[in-house]
């Protein structure tokens, strides 16, 4: 671990994942780092609440319309 006692791990998301987190996060006032990483931690108190990490449409494959994607349809 690093001296703050954080881990580093290296991450691949998609380019649309990437953007949809980039704005979830400015929403957020966060960095998106700071966005993964509170995301991760709320799945992670979801599941010592009730046992499940998440909804059960988990493994559902995701459909990420930006609003960049909208525009370069029309």
């Amino acid at each position: 671990m690093s001296d703050n006692g954080k881990k580093q791990v290296p991450l691949r998301l998609s380019e649309r994942l990437y953007a949809a987190l980039v704005s979830w996060a400015e929403d957020d006032f966060r960095s998106v780092n700071g966005q993964i990483e509170y995301l991760l931690t709320e799945c992670v108190k979801q599941r010592k609440k009730n046992g499940h990490y998440v909804g059960e449409e988990i493994d559902a494959p995701l459909d990420l319309t930006l609003p960049e994607d909208t525009k370069a349809k029309k």
